[in-house]
């Protein structure tokens, strides 16, 4: 988990998804904690990243950024990067639902 100044967000990334089957919990932190490690640190603007579980096997993946178009520009490149595709590969693309958020208040 990165939480760092969160204070100052103007923008978020919110991705809903589910594992692919047989994949663990267990194995989806493992690779959540190298992509914050490996990736996520390096990127300026982020301010935070977490996981969340909720009902039937569902997860929410949050990305904090000081502006939207960070929060944009840093999931473009996921597509990009060895340690983001391992982490991918894990979930079950067809569940994902992603979406962008400015903060208004």
């Amino acid at each position: 988990m990165i939480l760092n100044g969160i204070e100052h967000f103007g923008g978020l990334e919110f991705a809903l998804f589910k594992l692919r089957q047989g994949v663990s919990e267990a194995q989806l932190l493992t690779l959540a904690r190298e992509v914050e490690e490996k990736f996520l640190a390096t990127k300026e603007g982020l301010l935070g990243h977490f996981l969340l579980k909720g009902d039937g096997g569902v997860y929410a993946d949050v990305a904090l950024a000081s502006t939207p178009e960070i929060a944009k520009a840093i999931c473009n490149e996921w597509m990009e990067n060895e340690t983001t595709l391992k982490y991918l590969e894990v979930i079950d693309m067809d569940s994902v639902e992603m979406s962008f958020w400015e903060r208004i208040g």
